[in-house]
């Protein structure tokens, strides 16, 4: 501040002496102090400038710094959150396969059963397996979807076929083609049945009722 002052002064003092040289011989004797008067002004406003231009880069680079350090630790958590879902979903496939083993032990067994003792009790060993298999899905949280006899629900299940059933009400699932699989709220894959018609129209649940 002190040197801008003195500038500021010195500046004065040369514009002082340039009009007094002005009035005492003319406007000729004076354009070099006043040349020497404009730079020197043009100096202090310079020296004013400084420091606002030197803060205003230093704030720049602050916040560039910030920019640069957010996007780091931002790559850095992504990276890591996608590395966990990959352990996740790596885990739940080992689950799954660790829990499908056994039955796949079992079909083998009831195969060589069969190809030792013939197709006796064949039948019975693949059932079983069956419901092996479908309780180790159910374990991990898989849910069959067989509607037969209920209502059809097009989200559940894809209709390949129309029935007349005047004894039921209209859109029963007469019969299951391919069961359905339903995981959490997420249907896998919908169920293929066939639907009646000609039967009376189905009545509204009393649960409809009550969220209308």
């Amino acid at each position: 501040m002190a040197k801008k002052q003195d500038i500021v002064s010195e500046a004065e003092e040369i514009l002082e002496e340039a009009e007094s040289k002005i009035e005492d011989e003319g406007a000729g004797a004076a354009d070099a102090p006043a040349a020497e008067a404009k730079e020197t002004a043009d100096q202090a406003a310079e020296a004013a400038e400084g420091p606002k231009e030197q803060a205003a880069q230093a704030e720049v680079k602050e916040w560039q710094d910030k920019f640069m350090r957010l996007h780091a630790e931002w790559d850095t958590y992504r990276r890591r959150t996608n590395e966990a879902r990959e352990e996740e979903k790596t885990r739940a496939t080992e689950g799954l396969v660790e829990n499908l083993l056994p039955v796949i032990d079992d079909f083998e067994r009831s195969i060589g059963y069969a190809e030792e003792n013939g197709e006796a009790g064949l039948l019975d060993g693949v059932k079983q397996v069956h419901t092996k298999l479908v309780e180790v899905l159910t374990k991990n949280g898989v849910e069959v979807i067989d509607p037969v006899g209920e209502a059809f629900d097009a989200l559940a299940a894809q209709a390949v076929a129309k029935v007349e059933d005047a004894s039921v009400p209209d859109e029963t699932v007469a019969e299951v083609y391919q069961k359905g699989y339903r995981m959490g709220r997420k249907v896998i894959r919908p169920a293929m049945v066939t639907v009646t018609t000609g039967g009376p129209a189905r009545e509204v649940e009393e649960e409809d009722d009550a969220e209308g």
